[in-house]
Protein backbone atom coordinates (compact mmCIF):
# COMPACT_ATOMS: atom_id res chain seq x y z
CA UNK A 1 0.00 0.00 0.00
CA UNK A 2 2.73 2.55 1.02
CA UNK A 3 4.58 1.90 -2.47
CA UNK A 4 1.22 2.38 -4.56
CA UNK A 5 0.84 5.82 -2.60
CA UNK A 6 4.31 6.83 -3.03
CA UNK A 7 4.37 6.23 -6.97
CA UNK A 8 0.34 7.82 -7.22
CA UNK A 9 2.38 10.69 -5.70
CA UNK A 10 5.66 10.14 -8.42
CA UNK A 11 2.65 10.52 -11.14
CA UNK A 12 1.01 13.14 -9.51
CA UNK A 13 4.12 15.09 -9.82
CA UNK A 14 5.06 14.43 -12.96
CA UNK A 15 1.65 15.25 -14.34
CA UNK A 16 1.79 19.11 -13.25
CA UNK A 17 5.34 19.20 -14.10
CA UNK A 18 4.24 18.16 -18.12
CA UNK A 19 1.06 20.69 -17.46
CA UNK A 20 2.79 23.42 -17.07
CA UNK A 21 5.28 25.88 -19.48
CA UNK A 22 8.31 23.76 -20.37
CA UNK A 23 7.16 20.73 -18.34
CA UNK A 24 7.63 18.55 -21.12
CA UNK A 25 11.72 19.84 -21.76
CA UNK A 26 12.49 19.71 -17.91
CA UNK A 27 11.16 16.11 -17.77
CA UNK A 28 12.71 14.88 -20.71
CA UNK A 29 16.24 16.63 -19.71
CA UNK A 30 15.97 14.88 -16.13
CA UNK A 31 15.04 11.54 -17.65
CA UNK A 32 18.28 11.84 -20.29
CA UNK A 33 20.32 12.99 -17.51
CA UNK A 34 19.97 10.14 -14.90
CA UNK A 35 19.97 7.63 -18.02
CA UNK A 36 23.28 8.84 -19.64
CA UNK A 37 24.43 9.19 -16.20
CA UNK A 38 23.78 5.06 -15.62
CA UNK A 39 25.39 4.55 -18.76
CA UNK A 40 28.54 6.10 -17.88
CA UNK A 41 28.89 4.09 -14.43
CA UNK A 42 28.44 0.83 -16.28
CA UNK A 43 31.30 1.32 -18.42
CA UNK A 44 34.00 0.68 -15.63
CA UNK A 45 33.05 -0.30 -12.38
CA UNK A 46 36.19 -1.20 -10.94
CA UNK A 47 37.52 2.58 -10.91
CA UNK A 48 35.66 6.26 -11.11
CA UNK A 49 34.82 6.26 -15.13
CA UNK A 50 36.01 9.31 -16.92
CA UNK A 51 34.14 11.35 -19.02
CA UNK A 52 34.50 11.88 -22.89
CA UNK A 53 34.02 15.41 -24.80
CA UNK A 54 30.48 14.16 -26.24
CA UNK A 55 29.34 13.06 -22.21
CA UNK A 56 30.51 16.34 -21.28
CA UNK A 57 28.48 18.04 -23.98
CA UNK A 58 25.56 15.56 -23.52
CA UNK A 59 25.40 16.55 -19.90
CA UNK A 60 25.65 20.36 -20.11
CA UNK A 61 23.03 20.38 -22.65
CA UNK A 62 20.51 18.66 -20.93
CA UNK A 63 21.25 20.68 -17.52
CA UNK A 64 19.99 24.01 -19.23
CA UNK A 65 16.61 22.84 -19.76
CA UNK A 66 17.22 21.61 -16.01
CA UNK A 67 15.99 24.21 -12.91
CA UNK A 68 19.05 24.70 -11.00
CA UNK A 69 17.26 23.62 -7.58
CA UNK A 70 17.13 20.08 -9.06
CA UNK A 71 20.71 19.74 -10.29
CA UNK A 72 22.15 18.69 -6.93
CA UNK A 73 19.11 15.81 -6.66
CA UNK A 74 20.46 14.83 -10.41
CA UNK A 75 24.17 14.76 -10.18
CA UNK A 76 24.15 11.21 -9.44
CA UNK A 77 28.48 10.58 -10.32
CA UNK A 78 29.77 14.48 -8.82
CA UNK A 79 32.39 12.72 -6.20
CA UNK A 80 33.48 15.11 -3.30
CA UNK A 81 36.90 15.36 -4.61
CA UNK A 82 35.50 16.82 -7.99
CA UNK A 83 33.54 19.36 -5.46
CA UNK A 84 36.40 20.26 -3.45
CA UNK A 85 38.77 20.74 -6.74
CA UNK A 86 36.45 23.16 -7.85
CA UNK A 87 35.98 25.22 -4.94
CA UNK A 88 39.84 25.18 -5.00
CA UNK A 89 39.69 26.71 -8.11
CA UNK A 90 37.60 29.63 -7.67
CA UNK A 91 39.45 30.33 -4.32
CA UNK A 92 42.55 30.77 -6.15
CA UNK A 93 40.47 32.75 -8.71
CA UNK A 94 38.90 34.87 -6.02
CA UNK A 95 42.64 35.80 -4.60
CA UNK A 96 43.92 36.37 -8.37
CA UNK A 97 41.25 38.95 -8.88
CA UNK A 98 41.89 40.49 -5.30
CA UNK A 99 45.75 40.96 -5.47
CA UNK A 100 46.17 41.21 -9.58
CA UNK A 101 48.67 44.54 -9.94
CA UNK A 102 46.64 45.08 -12.76
CA UNK A 103 43.10 44.98 -14.17
CA UNK A 104 44.00 43.88 -17.30
CA UNK A 105 43.43 39.92 -17.91
CA UNK A 106 46.10 39.55 -20.36
CA UNK A 107 49.11 40.51 -18.37
CA UNK A 108 50.12 37.65 -14.93
CA UNK A 109 48.86 39.20 -11.99
CA UNK A 110 50.00 38.40 -8.87
CA UNK A 111 53.44 40.34 -6.81
CA UNK A 112 55.91 41.52 -9.33
CA UNK A 113 59.40 41.24 -8.89
CA UNK A 114 62.24 44.16 -8.76
CA UNK A 115 62.85 46.35 -11.36
CA UNK A 116 65.55 45.99 -13.93
CA UNK A 117 66.81 49.38 -12.84
CA UNK A 118 67.53 48.41 -9.48
CA UNK A 119 70.34 45.93 -8.67
CA UNK A 120 69.58 42.84 -7.12
CA UNK A 121 70.62 42.50 -3.68
CA UNK A 122 73.06 39.50 -4.19
CA UNK A 123 75.09 42.10 -6.17
CA UNK A 124 76.46 43.22 -2.93
CA UNK A 125 76.42 40.28 -1.17
CA UNK A 126 78.94 39.01 -4.66
CA UNK A 127 81.26 41.97 -4.52
CA UNK A 128 81.79 41.48 -0.48
CA UNK A 129 82.83 37.48 -1.28
CA UNK A 130 85.29 38.39 -3.90
CA UNK A 131 86.95 40.91 -1.76
CA UNK A 132 87.20 38.63 1.11
CA UNK A 133 88.46 35.83 -0.83
CA UNK A 134 91.25 38.51 -2.79
CA UNK A 135 92.13 39.33 1.14
CA UNK A 136 92.78 35.85 2.44
CA UNK A 137 94.17 34.57 -1.05
CA UNK A 138 98.18 33.60 -0.59
CA UNK A 139 98.93 34.17 -4.33
CA UNK A 140 99.30 37.81 -4.21
CA UNK A 141 102.95 38.45 -3.27
CA UNK A 142 102.29 42.11 -2.51
CA UNK A 143 99.67 43.51 -0.51
CA UNK A 144 96.21 45.09 -1.60
CA UNK A 145 96.20 48.78 -2.31
CA UNK A 146 94.48 51.44 -0.15
CA UNK A 147 91.14 51.23 -2.04
CA UNK A 148 91.54 47.17 -1.40
CA UNK A 149 92.59 47.58 2.31
CA UNK A 150 89.66 49.40 3.11
CA UNK A 151 87.55 47.38 1.28
CA UNK A 152 88.57 44.60 3.25
CA UNK A 153 88.36 46.21 6.57
CA UNK A 154 84.62 46.93 6.07
CA UNK A 155 84.36 42.96 4.50
CA UNK A 156 85.86 41.95 7.37
CA UNK A 157 84.22 43.88 9.69
CA UNK A 158 80.40 43.13 8.28
CA UNK A 159 81.75 39.34 8.17
CA UNK A 160 82.46 39.13 11.93
CA UNK A 161 79.14 41.12 13.09
CA UNK A 162 77.16 38.28 13.05
CA UNK A 163 79.52 36.14 15.02
CA UNK A 164 80.12 38.89 18.09
CA UNK A 165 76.03 39.20 17.97
CA UNK A 166 76.19 35.39 18.65
CA UNK A 167 78.71 36.35 21.62
CA UNK A 168 76.23 38.00 23.61
CA UNK A 169 73.26 36.58 22.13
CA UNK A 170 70.95 36.80 25.17
CA UNK A 171 68.61 33.34 25.63
CA UNK A 172 65.09 33.73 24.16
CA UNK A 173 62.05 33.29 26.53
CA UNK A 174 60.98 30.19 24.81
CA UNK A 175 63.42 28.21 25.54
CA UNK A 176 63.44 29.24 29.42
CA UNK A 177 59.65 28.42 29.27
CA UNK A 178 58.61 25.69 26.98
CA UNK A 179 59.57 23.28 30.05
CA UNK A 180 56.27 24.95 31.75
CA UNK A 181 52.71 23.68 30.84
CA UNK A 182 50.35 27.15 30.13
CA UNK A 183 53.52 29.27 30.38
CA UNK A 184 54.08 29.77 27.02
CA UNK A 185 51.51 29.99 24.44
CA UNK A 186 51.39 30.97 20.36
CA UNK A 187 49.19 33.44 18.36
CA UNK A 188 48.91 33.04 14.71
CA UNK A 189 45.99 33.96 12.03
CA UNK A 190 45.25 32.29 9.18
CA UNK A 191 42.31 32.90 6.82
CA UNK A 192 39.73 31.00 5.13
CA UNK A 193 36.87 30.40 2.44
CA UNK A 194 33.83 29.10 2.93
CA UNK A 195 31.47 27.84 0.09
CA UNK A 196 29.95 30.81 -0.60
CA UNK A 197 33.79 32.35 -1.14
CA UNK A 198 32.84 34.54 1.92
CA UNK A 199 36.57 34.80 4.03
CA UNK A 200 36.84 34.28 7.33
CA UNK A 201 39.65 35.06 9.80
CA UNK A 202 40.68 32.20 12.47
CA UNK A 203 42.67 33.10 15.62
CA UNK A 204 44.52 30.09 16.72
CA UNK A 205 45.94 29.74 19.75
CA UNK A 206 48.35 26.63 21.20
CA UNK A 207 50.00 25.90 24.38
CA UNK A 208 54.11 25.08 23.08
CA UNK A 209 55.02 22.71 25.76
CA UNK A 210 52.21 19.80 25.46
CA UNK A 211 50.74 21.05 21.60
CA UNK A 212 47.40 21.35 22.66
CA UNK A 213 45.10 23.67 21.05
CA UNK A 214 43.68 26.47 23.58
CA UNK A 215 41.26 27.94 21.45
CA UNK A 216 40.04 29.50 18.10
CA UNK A 217 38.21 32.93 17.64
CA UNK A 218 36.34 33.87 14.47
CA UNK A 219 36.15 37.01 12.65
CA UNK A 220 34.41 37.66 9.24
CA UNK A 221 36.32 39.71 6.02
CA UNK A 222 38.37 42.76 7.56
CA UNK A 223 40.33 42.31 10.74
CA UNK A 224 41.68 45.19 13.29
CA UNK A 225 43.51 45.65 16.65
CA UNK A 226 39.85 45.33 18.36
CA UNK A 227 39.14 42.85 16.26
CA UNK A 228 42.09 40.73 17.20
CA UNK A 229 41.93 41.76 20.86
CA UNK A 230 38.13 40.57 20.84
CA UNK A 231 39.07 36.84 19.28
CA UNK A 232 41.96 36.29 21.56
CA UNK A 233 39.45 36.63 24.56
CA UNK A 234 36.83 33.88 23.04
CA UNK A 235 39.43 32.07 22.42
CA UNK A 236 41.03 31.60 25.58
CA UNK A 237 37.62 32.17 27.71
CA UNK A 238 37.80 30.34 30.64
CA UNK A 239 40.95 29.73 30.89
CA UNK A 240 43.88 30.97 33.64
CA UNK A 241 46.07 33.07 31.03
CA UNK A 242 49.02 32.05 30.50
CA UNK A 243 52.97 34.07 31.46
CA UNK A 244 53.69 34.75 28.08
CA UNK A 245 52.36 34.60 24.72
CA UNK A 246 54.45 34.21 21.46
CA UNK A 247 53.38 36.68 18.00
CA UNK A 248 54.90 36.96 15.10
CA UNK A 249 55.44 40.34 13.56
CA UNK A 250 52.43 40.95 11.89
CA UNK A 251 50.84 44.85 11.73
CA UNK A 252 47.74 43.36 13.52
CA UNK A 253 49.74 42.51 16.93
CA UNK A 254 51.28 45.63 17.00
CA UNK A 255 47.91 47.74 17.59
CA UNK A 256 48.15 49.41 20.82
CA UNK A 257 44.60 48.11 21.71
CA UNK A 258 45.98 44.50 21.52
CA UNK A 259 49.15 45.65 23.99
CA UNK A 260 46.94 47.17 26.11
CA UNK A 261 44.81 43.64 26.54
CA UNK A 262 47.84 41.77 27.30
CA UNK A 263 49.12 44.21 30.06
CA UNK A 264 45.62 44.17 31.45
CA UNK A 265 45.98 40.31 31.92
CA UNK A 266 49.07 40.81 32.93
CA UNK A 267 50.68 38.44 30.03
CA UNK A 268 54.67 39.30 28.35
CA UNK A 269 54.66 39.43 25.02
CA UNK A 270 57.64 37.70 23.12
CA UNK A 271 58.33 38.55 19.58
CA UNK A 272 59.70 35.88 17.10
CA UNK A 273 63.03 36.57 14.82
CA UNK A 274 61.95 38.52 12.22
CA UNK A 275 61.92 37.07 7.99
CA UNK A 276 62.56 33.70 9.91
CA UNK A 277 59.30 30.94 10.43
CA UNK A 278 61.52 28.81 11.89
CA UNK A 279 61.43 30.84 15.33
CA UNK A 280 57.39 30.36 15.09
CA UNK A 281 57.33 26.46 14.02
CA UNK A 282 54.21 24.86 16.26
CA UNK A 283 51.14 27.32 15.24
CA UNK A 284 52.78 27.37 12.20
CA UNK A 285 52.74 23.85 11.56
CA UNK A 286 49.52 23.66 13.31
CA UNK A 287 48.12 25.77 11.00
CA UNK A 288 49.42 23.93 8.15
CA UNK A 289 47.88 20.67 9.93
CA UNK A 290 43.92 21.88 10.01
CA UNK A 291 44.55 23.43 6.63
CA UNK A 292 45.74 19.68 5.25
CA UNK A 293 43.42 17.12 7.09
CA UNK A 294 40.66 19.19 7.82
CA UNK A 295 39.69 22.42 5.81
CA UNK A 296 40.66 21.47 2.73
CA UNK A 297 38.32 18.38 2.99
CA UNK A 298 35.22 20.16 4.35
CA UNK A 299 33.14 22.94 3.92
CA UNK A 300 31.59 25.48 5.77
CA UNK A 301 28.82 27.81 5.25
CA UNK A 302 29.06 30.67 7.69
CA UNK A 303 30.74 31.24 10.91
CA UNK A 304 28.52 29.52 12.86
CA UNK A 305 29.15 25.79 11.26
CA UNK A 306 33.14 26.79 10.99
CA UNK A 307 32.95 27.31 14.86
CA UNK A 308 31.55 24.34 15.29
CA UNK A 309 33.65 21.89 12.81
CA UNK A 310 36.92 23.64 14.69
CA UNK A 311 35.68 22.77 17.84
CA UNK A 312 35.23 19.35 16.68
CA UNK A 313 38.97 18.94 15.08
CA UNK A 314 39.77 20.66 18.35
CA UNK A 315 38.62 17.76 20.63
CA UNK A 316 40.05 15.27 18.18
CA UNK A 317 44.04 16.82 17.99
CA UNK A 318 43.96 17.16 21.66
CA UNK A 319 42.45 13.74 22.87
CA UNK A 320 43.55 11.08 19.77
CA UNK A 321 45.80 12.30 17.68
CA UNK A 322 48.95 11.22 18.84
CA UNK A 323 52.27 13.05 17.92
CA UNK A 324 55.41 11.61 17.63
CA UNK A 325 57.53 14.38 19.11
CA UNK A 326 55.49 13.74 22.23
CA UNK A 327 56.73 10.28 22.51
CA UNK A 328 53.33 8.71 21.09
CA UNK A 329 51.43 10.37 23.64
CA UNK A 330 48.54 13.21 22.78
CA UNK A 331 48.70 16.20 24.14
CA UNK A 332 45.92 15.58 26.30
CA UNK A 333 47.74 12.36 27.72
CA UNK A 334 51.11 14.93 27.78
CA UNK A 335 49.15 17.73 29.85
CA UNK A 336 48.60 14.51 32.66
CA UNK A 337 44.86 13.54 31.32
CA UNK A 338 44.71 9.63 31.67
CA UNK A 339 45.56 7.29 28.82
CA UNK A 340 42.48 5.15 27.36
CA UNK A 341 42.56 0.98 27.29
CA UNK A 342 44.68 -0.30 24.55
CA UNK A 343 42.86 -2.35 22.24
CA UNK A 344 43.53 -5.31 21.54
CA UNK A 345 44.41 -6.77 18.15
CA UNK A 346 41.60 -9.40 17.97
CA UNK A 347 38.79 -7.37 19.41
CA UNK A 348 38.49 -4.07 18.86
CA UNK A 349 35.93 -1.53 17.03
CA UNK A 350 36.23 1.69 15.45
CA UNK A 351 35.65 5.17 16.26
CA UNK A 352 34.83 8.33 14.21
CA UNK A 353 35.31 11.71 14.86
CA UNK A 354 34.91 14.90 12.99
CA UNK A 355 31.55 13.31 11.64
CA UNK A 356 32.99 10.08 9.98
CA UNK A 357 36.43 11.97 8.49
CA UNK A 358 38.99 10.58 11.05
CA UNK A 359 38.63 6.85 12.32
CA UNK A 360 40.46 5.84 15.01
CA UNK A 361 40.53 2.22 16.67
CA UNK A 362 39.61 1.96 20.24
CA UNK A 363 38.99 -1.14 22.72
CA UNK A 364 35.72 -2.90 22.23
Amino acid sequence: MRDVLILAIHLLVTLAKLLRPGGVRAVAAESLLLKHQLLISNRSPQRAPNLTSADRFLLGLAALFVRPHRLPKLGALVRPATLLKFHAALVEAKYRRLFSSSPSPRRRPGPKGPSRNSSPPSSRCKVEIRTLAACASPSRSRGPSGRDRQGCRSARARQTLPARRRRHHRPVLADLHRHAKDSLWSVDLFRCESILLHSYWVLVVIDVFTRRIIGFGLERASIDGVSVCRVFNHAVAGRPPPKHVSTDHDPLFRFHRWRANLRVREIEEVKSVPYAPVSHPFVARLIGTIRREYLDRVFFWNAVDLARKLQAFRDYYNGHRVHRALAGLTPAQFAGALSPAPAALGHYGWQPHCWGLFELPVAA
